[in-house]
């Protein structure tokens, strides 16, 4: 169980906590991949690219400097998407090219194989989300037919999305670059007017793309139409030397994700046919004539669809850190507990269980709500092509929530891991910081986490209103019509989700309230939000969490599984529900009567859990079938030899090459002659 790169023997304490589990890790792993067929698929897909020489790492990426990185990253990563479309070609030849098949595209390159390939990620990953999915958003069809198949099979087109600039982010009703309509030439001049207006941190940009789409404000004589998506040549097509015009490069090393290629570009009187702004929402005629379309909101999709499926990359990089704490904390002994016995593991520490398992409840439970959410998606995909918004407003407020606070919760949840991991989890070789690296940029990126919060708090607060006005109120939201205290009953789970869902009530009412108070100073309706802010964040994330724990519970019950990967399965979700009542305790506690003795009860089931899912970590994290690259740790490895690994590492440093470094002969030795 678990699979291992090398021959190595395992370690024993791995063998034995194997060999000792209740849950069958095959078990467990059918059913996280969806069935037996779709675990063999995957399997085998790995297999034919980790057994290809190519694909294998001499020197360890943290050795390499950031232009040997970047320019490794591309020659492997055009080596992985032509052997990956030639295997999709094999066995799904005929598939249409929809939002379902960029999303399972996308799976191959930021999941599981991605990752094992690209620690740091790599630049054309964009190219198959963001790029792609606003060609298929908001292309027409004959913008589509001229542009996307093209892409698709990267005809002579690489392209970028680009949307942030140095000046704005999130806030992109503020950006600056300008696209004025030229009617006697039929054309767009597009230009970033200062510095903070540059387009910078699209991926790809840098070196590699040649195409992007460009968000810009459109002016047609003088008069402003709002933010509109606009194709863009920046390189040319033969040579790749920037067009007339075009400023592009890359911005430089980052925390993390250097594999990216982040970019800066500036326009100067770049001209574009008409033809090149995306007008599936809003057109404009040779004449300068606006017609808008659907509504604006529409335009906006791409960061919906990015949102929505973030949360599946937050706990797949939550996933990936428990499994390395996991693995180590068993193989790693600290201290005895019984002064006749040997030192434990140090997962055998309740402190050490407390650390990691509501880690790997947390990735479990995110999961349940992500392919939930991925279904509320498609939902409203179908609706807005039959020309309905009428959930748009509730899937984008629980995009901006969910992805803002799972961002947050997998980013401080794999730095305790890493911590949990005591020194050796702060060498590169650990691979945390990797990990750490892309699930922070996310806490940030297609959204920055307080800007996302408010924009919740907004659609949450017009929902309280509603129901003060007893309207019928999205499902999410239905709970803020139940204005009933908590009944604190025999059912502590019951008891847990409905004390946040009371506390999101009244952080809610807060909010309302506390805007309400400052219109009332005569101040106006933006600074009354600006002053209640820290009540509407609080609420945005109150509601994230009742959500989470109540959607959680619900998907739980619709599992069918074999019977113990359902009992461990409902651990996991109990634990993720009771973990995050005690971390919220400030706010449940001071919205709910709740006595001392029933915060124990909960504290104790806690307890209980983590000593009922011990016995089984280890089959758990084996489960989610993460081949040794994916991890890419020497700390978790599937075999468990953790020292052999480490040392192995350390051998693998250029630096050890020689026994004697030049730098000795040419200062050292200098300054100790010297003798200073």
């Amino acid at each position: 169980r678990g699979r291992v790169c090398g021959v190595m023997s395992a370690n024993c304490d791995l063998l034995r906590e194997r060999k000792a589990a209740a849950l069958d890790s095959e078990e467990f792993a059918r059913w996280w991949a969806g069935g037996q067929g779709k675990l063999e698929e995957r399997r085998a897909l790995e297999q034919h690219f980790y057994s290809d020489p190519a694909f294998d790492e001499a020197v360890h990426p943290s050795c390499l400097s950031y232009k040997e990185l970047y320019e490794r990253t591309v020659a492997r990563s055009t080596l992985f998407l032509a052997k990956l479309r030639a295997w999709q070609q094999q066995r799904q030849p005929q598939n249409a090219l929809d939002v379902n098949r960029l999303r399972e595209f996308r799976q191959f390159l930021s999941g599981p194989l991605g990752t094992g390939l690209f620690q740091q990620s790599f630049p054309l990953r964009l190219h198959f989300s963001m790029f792609m999915t606003t060609l298929l958003g908001q292309g027409t069809a004959e913008q589509q037919a001229q542009w996307l198949t093209r892409a698709w099979h990267m005809d002579g087109v690489v392209g970028t999305y680009a949307q942030t600039e140095m000046g704005h982010g999130t806030y992109i009703r503020g950006l600056e670059t300008r696209a004025d309509y030229d009617p006697q030439s039929r054309e767009f001049v597009l230009n970033t007017p200062s510095l903070s207006a540059y387009k910078w941190w699209p991926g790809g940009l840098g070196n590699t793309a040649n195409v992007a789409i460009v968000l810009a404000q459109l002016y047609v004589r003088g008069k402003h139409h709002g933010l509109q998506s606009f194709l863009v040549k920046i390189r040319d097509e033969c040579t790749h030397q920037p067009l007339p015009g075009i400023d592009v490069g890359d911005i430089g090393p980052r925390m993390g994700g250097n594999g990216v290629n982040n970019g800066f570009l500036g326009l100067k009187d770049v001209r574009i046919p008409l033809q090149n702004m995306l007008m599936k929402n809003a057109q404009v005629l040779e004449d300068g004539t606006f017609i808008q379309g659907r509504p604006p909101l529409l335009l906006y999709g791409t960061m919906v669809y990015v949102r929505v499926i973030t949360l599946k990359d937050a706990l797949f990089a939550v996933l990936q850190a428990t499994t390395i704490a996991t693995r180590y904390s068993i193989v790693r002994r600290q201290s005895r507990i019984d002064e006749d016995k040997p030192e434990v593991s140090v997962l055998d520490h309740i402190t050490q269980q407390a650390k990691i398992l509501p880690q790997i409840a947390r990735g479990v439970s995110y999961r349940l709500v992500a392919d939930w959410l991925w279904g509320f998606y498609e939902q409203v995909l179908t609706q807005l092509e039959a020309n309905s918004d009428r959930s748009l407003p509730e899937l984008h407020a629980l995009s901006c929530c969910l992805k803002a606070v799972a961002t947050d919760e997998a980013s401080q949840g794999i730095d305790l891991l890493r911590k949990s991991c005591g020194g050796h989890g702060f060498l590169a070789s650990a691979n945390f910081g990797n990990i750490y690296g892309m699930a922070t940029a996310a806490y940030t990126y297609e959204g920055e986490y307080t800007v996302l919060l408010l924009q919740t708090a907004r659609f949450l607060v017009r929902q309280y209103v509603d129901s003060l006005k007893r309207r019928v109120l999205p499902p999410s939201v239905s709970y803020l019509r139940d204005t009933s205290r908590l009944v604190w009953g025999k059912d502590l789970l019951g008891n847990c989700v409905r004390a946040l869902e009371c506390s999101a009530l009244e952080q809610v009412r807060q909010a309302w309230q506390s805007q309400a108070m400052h219109r009332r100073s005569k101040v106006s309706e933006a600074m009354a939000n600006n002053l209640a802010g820290r009540q509407l964040t609080g609420a945005a994330v109150a509601h994230a969490h009742a959500f989470l724990t109540r959607k959680a519970l619900e998907e739980l019950k619709k599992i069918r599984a074999p019977g113990q990967v359902t009992s461990v399965l409902g651990q996991l979700v109990e634990l993720f529900i009771l973990d995050t009542f005690l971390r919220q305790g400030g706010a449940v506690l001071r919205w709910n009567a709740i006595s001392g003795t029933q915060l124990r009860l909960v504290e104790r089931r806690f307890e209980q859990l983590l000593a009922q899912l011990r016995p089984n970590a280890l089959a758990i994290v084996d489960g989610f079938d993460f081949h040794d690259r994916v991890l890419g740790s020497s700390l978790g490895c599937s075999d468990g030899r953790v020292y052999e690994r480490l040392m192995e590492e350390a051998r693998r440093n250029p630096l050890n090459a020689e026994p004697v470094n030049s730098s000795f002969q040419s200062h050292l030795l200098p300054m100790m002659r010297g003798k200073l």
